[in-house]
């Protein structure tokens, strides 16, 4: 029994011993098998009633490439119309990064359409790179007409920036706008009033142009005499297209203040208005702490039927994305069924789509990645069903208590403002000498006030709000992905992490790996105006030199290139460690490598050597270089072994060690075919699923080494099929 213990809980699978192991397959979860999603083939312009046309991608290309023809274009962008009549005047507005170099500074962008008109393009630039090139804008544009099921392709072609004026909010209030929510709490009824919030008081401004202006007000609700709720409150951002007199209504509801006391779940009737009629309601919701909700409507018209449709190869070729394999088709069955599958109470305020409710839980899971499933899936066909539950998961996100605002700044709490703050740990132990004052959360306001059908995780936390960021320019995504951030940096004892550092060093190695993934994701993307970048920046910059100064920069450090800091080497009573774990970490380290963090690049040519000698080192067969633990010292005070051979020999019987690698004999002590590698190898998510990421990101800055591994893995015998679970199938660059 104390066998079966010690070989328990991770992201992929509950894993046994031995023949249990090759005995139980590796099909994953029920639900993960339902969630999946995919696409057809481009055919054409004109959509078929039958199925969506995935944008079309090509081959996987090392640089960034516009495949638009059009000279002058960075890339393309096709708008296809999910409406069965035609269209006119379409408000579109997207996100979108760019490869540094490809948008100068003194830039702007105009729209070539597919018949050779130029429609004009506002430009909300973000964020930039070192260089001084754009990095992340958004984009907005009214197109001309939209015939039923059509896709249009425009390109994006640079140009001279040209002065244009911008509406202020009085356009939108004098033509009319009214938006409200009310909530009933007990017989007393609570109220929050959009356009009164933006006549009270000058609204913050996300985008600011001719084409389109959005202005963001909150407040908490308050009752008919103006008493304010102490915990919940109303956000509203609205984008004014003030040409075709037309706005999106955003409308999020948040029980998130950090330090109000007495936090606590509330029941309410929800009611949102907009023009005077209600546009949502629902009795008896149950809004759970540090939680919040969000629905979007459109005010003086109908929402526009369009979806936007990135060029993914431009997108993956720019680095701000992993070298997904673009190879890929997901099947139209797959896209079917999510759509079918997308109802219900779990895509309600409150409900958590398509992610798994207990984070912590084994088995299959298609959150568990660099981005999630449903999120890779989008990516790679460019499918409104697709698009549907990436954008609404990632709103869904917002119903675990996981999200912490600061009233002082009205933004996410921020780690920088409070280096002791934390939700484990003693109260003592958020002392902050220099402020004199205790930055523990204040307690729950009873014994069950906080209960929640919900458990986050850092060890196994989605990677939800990024590409929805990414892709719409949202400002609710953002500061999602900002909220995620800081939870998974203070949601740890403030001494372990070395307070305002925000390290990770204490966590399990998968803990570390997610949260250096989301960390270099939001430090990356967010706006460079937003004071929250440098806070992010620095926490990943301090977490990139405590392990460059640990591994990298010091000559003691293991030679196996694994890490062993925190809850790392936990098997065979202190000996061992789990390669998967440390895979995932190398494989987040790659990504911040490709998203510009030259500490990271440093870091993953000490840390690739794990994953490549498990494949290539003498002495080691690669059918076993997906084992699930692997022995790395003779006892838990002994020192880690300085070869992959010794590793291997230690982590397996004299017999079977001396069997030739990749024979018949050594496949059938496995139970295995000839060249089937061990962990599930059919598996999407199976532990050679899991290796592929670090080997990818291994093969440029291993050298031949890391090319050969990268060619023994892809001889293997036994592959999965990645086209409806494709957050593992990344490729080297």
């Amino acid at each position: 029994m104390k066998l079966l213990q010690s070989l328990t809980i991770r992201a992929g699978y509950t894993v046994l011993f031995g023949a249990a192991l090759a005995a139980c397959g590796g099909g994953g979860s029920s639900e993960q098998q339902s969630a999946t999603l995919s696409s057809g083939m481009e055919s054409g312009r004109t959509l078929a009633s039958t199925a969506y046309i995935p944008q079309s991608r090509g081959t996987t290309t090392t640089t960034p490439s516009t495949n638009t023809g059009v000279a002058d274009a960075v890339t393309d962008v096709r708008f296809e119309s999910t409406s069965s009549a035609a269209q006119t005047n379409v408000p579109v507005t997207f996100g979108q990064v760019f490869a540094p170099g490809d948008l100068a500074a003194d830039t702007s962008l105009a729209g070539r359409l597919d018949s050779g008109v130029t429609i004009p393009l506002q430009l909300d630039v973000k964020a930039k790179h070192p260089d001084g090139s754009v990095r992340h804008a958004v984009i907005s544009a009214v197109l001309p007409t939209l015939a039923a099921g059509e896709v249009r392709t425009v390109s994006l072609v640079r140009t001279a920036p040209t002065a244009a004026s911008a509406p202020t909010a009085s356009a939108l209030l004098n033509a009319g706008f009214k938006s409200s929510f009310e909530a009933n709490i007990g017989g007393v009824r609570y109220i929050a009033s959009a356009d009164e919030l933006i006549k009270q008081a000058a609204p913050v401004t996300w985008l600011n142009g001719s084409t389109v202006s959005e202005w963001e007000v909150s407040a908490p609700l308050k009752t008919s005499a103006g008493a304010a709720h102490p915990h919940l409150s109303a956000r509203f951002a609205v984008r004014w297209y003030d040409a075709i007199k037309k706005a999106r209504v955003d409308v999020t509801i948040e029980n998130n203040w950090a330090y109000e006391p007495a936090p606590q779940n509330f029941t309410y009737n929800a009611q949102v208005l907009v023009g005077g009629n209600t546009v949502y309601a629902k009795s008896a919701l149950t809004h759970y702490h540090h939680a919040r909700w969000r629905k979007t409507f459109w005010w003086n018209g109908t929402a526009p039927q369009v979806n936007v449709k990135h060029n993914t190869g431009y997108l993956i070729a720019s680095r701000a994305l992993p070298n997904y394999d673009q190879s890929l088709s997901v099947p139209e069955s797959s896209l079917s069924s999510s759509k079918a599958n997308w109802t219900g109470a779990k895509i309600e305020p409150m409900g958590t789509g398509a992610a798994v409710t207990y984070m912590p839980s084994t088995g299959g899971r298609g959150d568990i990645g660099l981005l999630p499933q449903w999120n890779v899936a989008y990516l790679l066909s460019m499918d409104q069903r697709a698009r549907d539950v990436a954008l609404g998961t990632a709103e869904l996100a917002g119903s675990f208590s996981a999200h912490y605002r600061d009233k002082k700044t009205g933004q996410p709490v921020s780690l920088i403002d409070y280096p002791y703050m934390t939700l484990v740990g003693k109260s003592g132990d958020t002392y902050n000498p220099a402020t004199k004052r205790q930055e523990a959360f204040p307690a729950c306001a009873t014994s069950t006030g906080c209960k929640t059908p919900y458990t986050h995780d850092v060890s196994h936390q989605p990677g939800f709000a990024y590409l929805p960021y990414v892709l719409t320019g949202d400002h609710f995504f953002l500061e999602e992905l900002q909220f995620w951030g800081m939870y998974s940096v203070f949601n740890s004892n403030p001494g372990y992490r070395d307070n305002i550092k925000g390290l990770v060093k204490s966590e399990q190695v998968r803990g570390q790996a997610w949260t250096l993934r989301t960390l270099a994701q939001v430090a990356y993307i967010t706006p460079d105006s937003d004071r929250l970048k440098q806070h992010f920046t620095q926490i990943m910059d301090n977490n990139l030199a405590w392990f460059n100064a640990n591994y990298t920069d010091n000559p003691a450090a293991n030679k196996l290139g694994i890490i062993v800091n925190g809850y790392a080497i936990v098997y065979g009573d202190k000996t061992g460690v789990g390669p998967w774990q440390d895979d995932f970490f190398t494989s987040a380290v790659g990504q911040a490598s490709d998203l510009g963090f030259t500490e990271a690049t440093r870091l993953l040519k000490w840390k690739a050597k794990f994953p490549v000698d498990r494949m290539v080192a003498s002495g080691a067969c690669w059918i076993d270089g997906s084992i699930y633990s692997m022995k790395v010292r003779d006892s838990s005070t002994s020192p880690i072994y300085s070869s992959m051979a010794e590793a291997y020999k230690a982590s397996h019987t004299a017999d079977f060690a001396g069997l030739a690698c990749g024979s018949s004999a050594m496949a059938s002590a496995l139970k295995l075919k000839v060249g089937e590698m061990t962990g599930y190898s059919s598996a999407a998510t199976g532990y050679p699923s899991n290796m592929q990421p670090a080997l990818a990101y291994g093969v440029s800055v291993s050298g031949d080494a890391g090319k050969q591994a990268w060619e023994q893995f892809m001889k293997r015998s036994v592959k999965p099929d990645y086209s409806t679970a494709a957050q593992f199938a990344i490729v080297p660059r």
